[in-house]
């Protein structure tokens, strides 16, 4: 058999096996290397991570110093709370959407087509499942990182409104893994970088009516029910209600809804890397 036959034949064994097992569905057992190489990358730019810890300083500092002195408390469930306990959460949940995208986007086409980084991983025993869930690995660990520096300024300014905030970690973590992986599936049809105006312009809308500024009962009716379709909205309401404490059954169908935006972009990302570095 010829080398050129043997690579051909290799190449089918990986993409059917891609198809047809359960690990290679996961992203397979190597995924752990695409986020190692990632880790080493950003050890001589940690500058690059630090920085964005100033964001939710800078986020929360400007609505404790300035906002919560003009709007009163708002209710949330029957009870009263500050303005600023109100809108702290929202902003963690947005924080964590506006980090995952930014690494699921911007960084993912730079590989993808413009460094050619994968094109390279596949040279090597990595499947397309493995630069898939390890490149989303990346962005989840990166947005865990994030979450806990918001939620820690949260309670050191005095934001946080209850001790079940801690669950607020995992539930921002949740929002980081949806949206990077909705990201990384739309990275893939990108053909430039004019395209990203579109990923700004999906950006504005979700941020301002998610209910992170102020309660969904403001809205008219017609957009009430837009807004309570919409990824971050489900975030929001998870993170609000984790940090007051007030919980119920429904905070189910909004972790359900954020986890079928994770399995779909993983599936999404794996098939279009497929055909996009596979011959």
């Amino acid at each position: 058999m010829s080398t050129t036959e043997a690579d051909a034949r290799r190449w089918e064994d990986r993409s059917v096996a891609l198809r047809i097992t359960p690990m290679a569905l996961l992203g397979g057992r190597h995924a752990v290397r695409v986020l190692e190489r990632n880790i080493l990358v950003y050890r001589r730019s940690w500058i690059f991570i630090v920085s964005g810890f100033f964001e939710p300083l800078f986020y929360l500092l400007s609505i404790g110093v300035g906002l919560s002195h003009l709007v009163g408390p708002i209710a949330v469930n029957g009870r009263l709370v500050p303005y600023t306990a109100f809108v702290a959460p929202g902003l963690l949940a947005a924080s964590a959407m506006n980090g995952a995208m930014l690494d699921s986007t911007f960084l993912v086409f730079m590989k993808l087509k413009i460094a050619k980084t994968y094109d390279a991983m596949l040279a090597t025993p990595l499947a397309v499942g493995d630069i898939a869930v390890g490149e989303l690995s990346w962005c989840v660990l990166r947005g865990g990182l994030y979450s806990g520096a918001f939620l820690c300024i949260m309670a050191v300014l005095g934001y946080v409104g209850s001790p079940w905030a801690i669950f607020c970690w995992p539930g921002a973590i949740l929002i980081t893994l949806a949206f990077a992986a909705v990201g990384m599936a739309g990275t893939t049809f990108m053909r430039s970088w004019q395209d990203f105006d579109i990923v700004s312009l999906a950006f504005i809308p979700l941020f301002l009516f998610s209910a992170t500024f102020y309660p969904l009962t403001v809205f008219p009716g017609w957009l009430q029910a837009v807004v309570r379709c919409t990824p971050l909205y489900q975030g929001v309401v998870i993170e609000r209600a984790a940090d007051l404490g007030i919980f119920a059954w429904s905070l189910l169908l909004h972790v359900v809804y954020l986890s079928a935006m994770a399995v779909g972009g993983v599936m999404v990302t794996r098939r279009r890397l497929g055909r996009l570095l596979l011959p």
